[in-house]
């Protein structure tokens, strides 16, 4: 048991990791390249593209690749509780 709850752990880590960088580059990218703040798309400042909409897609993926995981770790436990 006490694997399976390393394993979600390491898991959970991963996916919060690799999302809280990916995202927390945005601000860092609007600082160091500051033609980004006044760029725009289809008239929108493009801050508010990626802060308002492109977010949403990135914490949705994110979700699902944490619970495909999550559910492949807990089947594979499962299965080998069963083999003993």
């Amino acid at each position: 048991m006490n694997s399976l709850i390393q394993s979600q752990l390491r898991l959970a880590l991963a996916v919060i990791g690799a999302t809280t960088l990916s995202l927390g580059s945005l601000p860092l990218l609007f600082f160091l390249v500051p033609a980004t703040r006044t760029l725009g798309v289809f008239g929108i400042p493009l801050p508010w593209v990626l802060l308002g909409i492109v977010v949403y897609p990135v914490v949705y993926v994110a979700a699902r690749i944490y619970v495909r995981n999550a559910e492949r770790i807990e089947a594979e436990f499962t299965e080998f509780v069963g083999r003993q």
